[in-house]
């Protein structure tokens, strides 16, 4: 009996590698993730524990990562399209937005500190510290991709080649990955707070 890849089945069956790989480092992350908030709760159960609520900025840091997220989508629509000076602008404002999202955490931790709650004094501010600066860190690398699909819509004459269009889709996947990762931290602290 013959297997699938002799009987002539397109290639398009078949998940490109990069795109594997993403979905691999993705899963990773996801580990790293659910052992930091895992840690979370067990350190939280053991006591000394301050409660607080967090920082309202944090709730418009949500709003502004998700509305990255459609307009990094859009700018996916807008390629498939032809719709060359679209795809740059929205490529554009995710880039923007994803600064302001960066520049939105550094304001709510400052909160957090003009709450008493700096950074080394007790463990449910820390954890607060760690997961969303490891968090910004991963938004960080998104938004070099980011950088390099704007200049490259910048800078090159518009076309819609598979290889375009492949790290288009890498970029895509992964930006929605890390606006899902923020959704769910903000969910589990409300959750835990």
């Amino acid at each position: 009996m013959e297997n699938a890849m002799t009987q002539g089945y397109p290639s398009r069956t078949r998940i490109h590698p990069h795109k594997f790989a993403l979905w691999v480092a993705c899963a990773g992350i996801v580990m790293m993730f659910t052992a930091l908030t895992s840690a979370y709760i067990v350190r939280k159960a053991a006591g000394n524990w301050l409660e607080f609520e967090l920082p309202n900025i944090f709730y418009w840091n949500t709003l502004v990562i998700l509305t990255s997220s459609l307009t990094l989508h859009s700018a996916y629509l807008a390629f498939q399209r032809g719709w060359a000076k679209a795809y740059a602008s929205l490529l554009g404002a995710t880039l923007l937005l994803g600064l302001v999202f960066l520049g939105l955490q550094y304001e709510g931790w400052q909160a957090m500190v003009e709450q008493g709650i700096p950074l080394k004094t007790n463990p449910s501010g820390d954890f607060i510290y760690v997961i969303s600066g490891i968090h910004g860190a991963h938004v960080l690398g998104g938004l070099a991709a980011l950088a390099v699909s704007f200049g490259l819509a910048l800078l090159r004459p518009f076309r819609q080649t598979p290889v375009r269009k492949l790290r288009l889709e890498l970029v895509l996947t992964y930006w929605h990955f890390v606006d899902f990762l923020w959704l769910y931290l903000l969910i589990f602290w409300v959750i835990q707070g």
